[in-house]
Parts: C-alpha cells; structure tokens; sequence
C-alpha cells in the first residue's frame, strides 16, 4: 500500500492568537494526519511596509486599509511561541512542520530538526533564500510551484542540488496561487508533467474549495497532500475561505486513507474478498435437459450455467462429442 502524506496547514490561520494555534494542535492530532504545518514569520524581516495586499488579501481581512506588512504582524506567532507550539504537538503526538518566511525566521526553524522543509510558491526564485535552508541528512525540500514556469522550477532544482540537496530528495507540489483557485485553473494534470520532466516525486498544495481536487490528486499519484485548514471559514483572515473546516478535512483524510487502500499493489490476481464469489458468479457446463449413459454430448444437450465448480464454459468445445459415462439430469452440472 503506497502510503500519502498528509499535511494540515494551519498556516497563519490561527490569526496570530497562540490559543487557537493549541487548538488547532488538539483537533489535527485526532484527524489521521501526518503533520501539522504553521508559517513562521517576523514581518519587517520579509516585507516592506509599501508591499500592498492582495486582492484576495483585501476582500478577506475586516482592516482593508491596513498595509501587507501591518496584516502579516497580526497574524503571526512569535518565535518564542512557535517553541511552546513545537513542544505541544510533541506532546499530542502530531510532527510538527512550519514554513519560514524571513531570513530570520529561516535560522531560526533549524533548531526544529523537521524531516520537510517546505519552500513557498513565492520563494522559488529567491537565489539566498534557497541557499540557506536548513537542512540535515534526513531533511527533505517541498517545492511548492504555484506562479512558475518550468524553467523557474528547473533553475531552482539546479540551485538546491548546488547547495547540497539531492534531486531525490526534492518533492515538487503542484500549487495554484490563489485562494480560493477555480477548478479549470488547479491543472491536476500538470503534476503529471513535472513528475515526467523532472523524475521526482509529487504533491499538491490544495487551495480549491472541497476536498475533490485533493481526492482525485491522490488517484493521479500524488504522494503529498497539503490541504488549509480553518474552524470557521469566515473569520477575518487572508487563507480562512480557502481552507476547509474541521469536519471537512476529517472527511479529507478518511478518503484519503481509503484511497490508499483502494490503490492497491498493481498486481492483478484474484483478492481474498472476491474467492468465495468466484464459484457462485461463474459458470459450468451442466445438461440442458436429460442425458442418457453414453449419449454424445452436443449443442442441443449441454448449456452453460451457474454455479462454478464444474467444467470451465472455455472447454465447451472438448466436451462436445463425448460420450456421457452417467445419466444427468437437467441443470446437474457434466462431470467425466
């Protein structure tokens, strides 16, 4: 069974309330999931107070006047609770992931050890940032590629190689920026394309609405899923609408789970659970009508019917023409 992982992001979600960030903790760590993933950030350290919201960011933040950078510092965590949040999702026995934003934010993650860095859309062409992930032995990079081009994602996998990643240890997720993305814009297909071009494992970075895209992702390969996550779609907040809420994600994950299983080895043979059908739903060669000892048997006293513990319906054609060493009687399965 090809086992998926499963990432809940919390992202900035919490609002920057670290209340809620345990919450989220209790409630993800009961889900099935393999991880709980934050956004840790110090927001002088990665925007200018003149970077503007985005549109998205606008129409989904009570403070529409307020500046990208005064949004970002009300939503954070300090570093010092994301040491609090660390140690609490060891205690609930959910593995911990955040994604730096920030030159100092990326320092200071080391100190977590965490088996995946993960490297937002828009950090793919960010030469220093890229050069100073920090990594370890075990450590490996998700590629998050939403507004990329293929040469973008191919510069940047020949920049992480060049600091010392192996490429097999790059896994590339297949992300729409925009929150939420419509449906004709996730391209699911072109997952496909990058696990072709570039010979690594893929993911998705989920930001449509529903768990279908997610689903159908897992169906196509995918082997990451990284899905928002909220407990109340409208609260004020740049990513609340395009997360799903509690019971949503649950769903998600238990589908998910199935799908594993559903999946299968690839190795086509007759399962466990269907052997007992197998005689009731085929079939055998049994009498038409009754047969006298040593009539021949022909196309006008033999048939083929359930159940399917006698002769196969493919010997049809050796049976026909021998002589019947019995009396049958109609329907009583031929036997030699």
């Amino acid at each position: 069974m090809r086992k998926i992982t499963i990432i809940a992001e919390v992202g900035p979600n919490h609002n920057g309330n670290y209340k809620l960030a345990k919450k989220f903790v209790d409630k993800i760590s009961k889900s099935g999931a393999d991880y709980i993933k934050f956004q840790t950030s110090i927001a002088s350290d990665h925007i200018s107070k003149f970077a503007l919201k985005a549109a998205y960011q606008k129409k989904n933040t009570k403070k529409n006047k307020e500046s990208q950078l005064e949004m970002a510092k009300n939503i954070s965590l300090s570093h010092k609770e994301f040491d609090l949040i660390f140690n609490y999702c060891k205690k609930k026995k959910i593995k911990f992931l955040t994604t730096a934003f920030g030159f100092k934010s990326l320092k200071f993650i080391r100190k977590f050890n965490m088996d995946y860095i993960k490297v937002p859309s828009g950090e793919i062409n960010n030469l220093i940032y890229l050069k100073n992930l920090p990594i370890n032995k075990k450590t490996k990079i998700l590629l998050s590629t939403g507004m990329s081009k293929i040469s973008e994602i191919k510069e940047a996998i020949i920049l992480l190689q060049k600091f010392g990643i192996p490429k097999k240890k790059i896994i590339l997720l297949q992300c729409t920026s925009a929150y939420p993305v419509p449906f004709k814009d996730v391209n699911l297909n072109a997952m496909l394309t990058l696990k072709k071009k570039f010979g690594v494992d893929v993911g998705f970075s989920d930001h449509s609405k529903g768990i279908e895209a997610s689903i159908a992702a897992v169906a196509l390969g995918a082997q990451f899923i990284e899905k928002h996550v909220t407990f109340n779609n409208n609260l004020p907040g740049p990513d609340h609408r395009a997360s799903l809420n509690m019971n949503q994600f649950y769903t998600l994950v238990k589908s998910i789970r199935n799908i594993e299983k559903a999946l299968g080895d690839g190795i086509k043979k007759i399962e466990n659970s269907e052997k007992k059908n197998k005689i009731v739903a085929r079939n055998s060669i049994v009498a038409k009508k009754e047969i006298r000892k040593n009539e021949k048997f022909n196309i006008n006293n033999i048939t083929i019917k359930r159940p399917g513990y006698g002769i196969s319906p493919m010997k049809f054609g050796k049976i026909v023409g021998k002589k019947a060493k019995k009396k049958f009687k109609t329907d009583e399965i031929i036997s030699l």
